[in-house]
Protein backbone atom coordinates (compact mmCIF):
# COMPACT_ATOMS: atom_id res chain seq x y z
CA UNK A 1 0.00 0.00 0.00
CA UNK A 2 1.61 3.32 -1.36
CA UNK A 3 1.21 5.95 1.79
CA UNK A 4 2.50 9.76 1.20
CA UNK A 5 3.19 11.56 4.61
CA UNK A 6 3.26 15.34 5.05
CA UNK A 7 5.35 17.11 7.49
CA UNK A 8 7.40 20.73 7.96
CA UNK A 9 3.98 22.71 8.51
CA UNK A 10 3.66 25.32 11.41
CA UNK A 11 3.42 28.91 12.07
CA UNK A 12 5.39 31.23 10.49
CA UNK A 13 5.85 35.12 10.33
CA UNK A 14 4.99 37.26 7.07
CA UNK A 15 8.44 37.50 4.93
CA UNK A 16 9.47 33.64 6.63
CA UNK A 17 9.75 30.41 5.06
CA UNK A 18 9.20 26.82 5.98
CA UNK A 19 10.18 23.45 3.97
CA UNK A 20 7.69 21.16 3.12
CA UNK A 21 8.75 17.30 3.07
CA UNK A 22 6.52 14.53 1.56
CA UNK A 23 8.05 10.95 2.69
CA UNK A 24 6.52 7.92 0.72
CA UNK A 25 6.19 4.77 1.26
CA UNK A 26 5.42 1.58 -0.80
CA UNK A 27 6.51 2.86 -3.75
CA UNK A 28 10.08 3.64 -5.73
CA UNK A 29 9.56 7.43 -5.54
CA UNK A 30 11.44 8.22 -8.59
CA UNK A 31 8.83 6.56 -11.14
CA UNK A 32 6.47 9.20 -9.79
CA UNK A 33 5.00 12.85 -10.78
CA UNK A 34 4.50 14.56 -7.97
CA UNK A 35 2.42 17.66 -6.91
CA UNK A 36 2.31 19.55 -4.00
CA UNK A 37 -1.21 21.62 -3.83
CA UNK A 38 -2.95 24.02 -0.97
CA UNK A 39 -6.52 24.58 0.00
CA UNK A 40 -7.02 27.53 1.92
CA UNK A 41 -10.69 27.78 3.78
CA UNK A 42 -13.25 27.89 1.45
CA UNK A 43 -11.28 27.95 -1.45
CA UNK A 44 -10.35 25.16 -4.35
CA UNK A 45 -7.51 23.25 -4.19
CA UNK A 46 -4.85 24.65 -6.06
CA UNK A 47 -1.72 23.50 -7.41
CA UNK A 48 1.67 25.43 -6.68
CA UNK A 49 4.67 23.18 -8.04
CA UNK A 50 4.53 19.71 -10.16
CA UNK A 51 8.06 17.82 -10.73
CA UNK A 52 8.22 15.04 -13.02
CA UNK A 53 9.76 11.87 -12.51
CA UNK A 54 12.55 13.13 -14.81
CA UNK A 55 13.23 16.20 -12.64
CA UNK A 56 11.56 18.98 -14.76
CA UNK A 57 9.42 21.61 -12.45
CA UNK A 58 6.22 23.75 -13.56
CA UNK A 59 4.68 26.72 -11.06
CA UNK A 60 1.76 28.71 -11.08
CA UNK A 61 2.41 32.57 -11.34
CA UNK A 62 1.61 32.99 -7.63
CA UNK A 63 4.50 31.14 -6.05
CA UNK A 64 6.91 31.42 -8.83
CA UNK A 65 10.56 32.51 -7.82
CA UNK A 66 9.42 32.07 -4.12
CA UNK A 67 8.87 27.99 -3.80
CA UNK A 68 10.91 25.30 -5.16
CA UNK A 69 10.14 21.68 -5.56
CA UNK A 70 12.67 19.37 -5.40
CA UNK A 71 13.19 15.63 -4.73
CA UNK A 72 15.68 13.05 -3.02
CA UNK A 73 14.64 9.83 -5.03
CA UNK A 74 17.55 7.60 -2.54
CA UNK A 75 14.85 9.18 0.21
CA UNK A 76 12.31 8.82 -1.59
CA UNK A 77 10.65 12.18 -0.79
CA UNK A 78 9.90 15.53 -2.23
CA UNK A 79 10.37 19.05 -0.56
CA UNK A 80 8.96 22.02 -0.93
CA UNK A 81 11.42 24.58 -0.21
CA UNK A 82 8.85 28.19 0.50
CA UNK A 83 10.21 32.03 0.89
CA UNK A 84 8.44 35.27 1.34
CA UNK A 85 5.63 33.35 3.10
CA UNK A 86 2.56 35.76 3.41
CA UNK A 87 -0.82 35.61 4.70
CA UNK A 88 -2.27 34.59 0.96
CA UNK A 89 0.12 31.31 1.67
CA UNK A 90 -1.75 30.21 4.59
CA UNK A 91 -3.27 26.67 3.52
CA UNK A 92 -3.68 22.86 4.15
CA UNK A 93 -0.59 21.75 2.14
CA UNK A 94 -0.72 18.25 0.13
CA UNK A 95 1.52 16.62 -1.63
CA UNK A 96 0.18 14.17 -4.59
CA UNK A 97 1.67 11.15 -6.35
CA UNK A 98 1.07 9.95 -9.88
CA UNK A 99 2.34 6.72 -11.24
CA UNK A 100 1.38 4.06 -14.53
CA UNK A 101 -1.23 2.34 -11.90
CA UNK A 102 -1.70 4.77 -8.91
CA UNK A 103 -3.16 7.82 -7.89
CA UNK A 104 -2.15 8.81 -3.88
CA UNK A 105 -2.89 11.81 -1.71
CA UNK A 106 -1.06 13.07 1.87
CA UNK A 107 -2.90 13.81 4.66
CA UNK A 108 -1.79 17.11 4.52
CA UNK A 109 -0.10 20.03 6.65
CA UNK A 110 -1.04 23.23 7.73
CA UNK A 111 0.92 26.14 6.75
CA UNK A 112 -0.15 29.27 8.99
CA UNK A 113 1.57 32.56 7.91
CA UNK A 114 0.75 35.29 10.42
CA UNK A 115 2.42 37.78 12.76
Amino acid sequence: QVQLVETGGGLVQPGGSLRLSCAASGIIFSIADVGWYRQAPGKERELVAFIRSRGSTNYPDSVKGRFTISRDNAKNTVYLQMNSLGPEDTAVYYCNAIWYNGNVWGQGTQVTVSS
